[in-house]
């Protein structure tokens, strides 16, 4: 005898706040301009993952130091989109310090880059005193490392 979704256990049991969260689109945000939701992700396209990039970056590009990070950054042609690499040196602690550090640093990125008045080749590189701060002190420092670049609308 086949039960009917229904019946079965699993279809009675009470879905958990983050399994609602998630299904709720918490990954999306809801963009004015265009009235439509757009996705906040940091795929393999957004990443600067090679030698060459970081070089080209550092020796063409901006820099300004702020708080926790220092920041790079070369600008792009219109059609891109704004990519990112993360720099963590041994200087702000062990792997466990260093992997946090990036992914605050790439959690940043990842909420506002669609905020970028034009796209931008972005290295951002760990300081040491991003170990004592949380994601909001690492945040407000990224987005006042933008503003002061003039790299975000508004």
């Amino acid at each position: 005898m086949a039960s009917s979704p229904a019946t079965r256990p699993s279809a009675a049991r009470p879905r958990s706040r983050a399994v609602a969260a998630r299904a709720a689109n918490v990954s999306r945000r809801f963009d004015a301009v265009n009235a439509a939701p757009q996705r906040l992700r940091l795929g393999r396209a957004s990443r600067l993952a090679q030698n060459r990039d970081f070089t080209r970056v550092r020796q063409r590009g901006e820099r300004l130091v702020l708080g926790c990070l220092i920041a790079n950054w070369s600008r792009l042609p219109a059609g891109d989109g704004p990519k990112l690499g993360v720099v963590t040196s041994k200087k702000i602690g062990g792997a466990v310090v260093r992997s946090r550090a990036r992914r605050l640093l790439r959690e940043s990125f990842r909420r506002h880059q669609h905020e970028f008045a034009q796209p931008v080749e972005l290295i951002l590189v760990a300081r040491h005193s991003i170990a004592q701060k949380d994601f909001a002190g690492v945040e407000r420092d990224f987005l006042t490392a933008l503003h002061r670049a003039k790299l975000l609308k508004n």
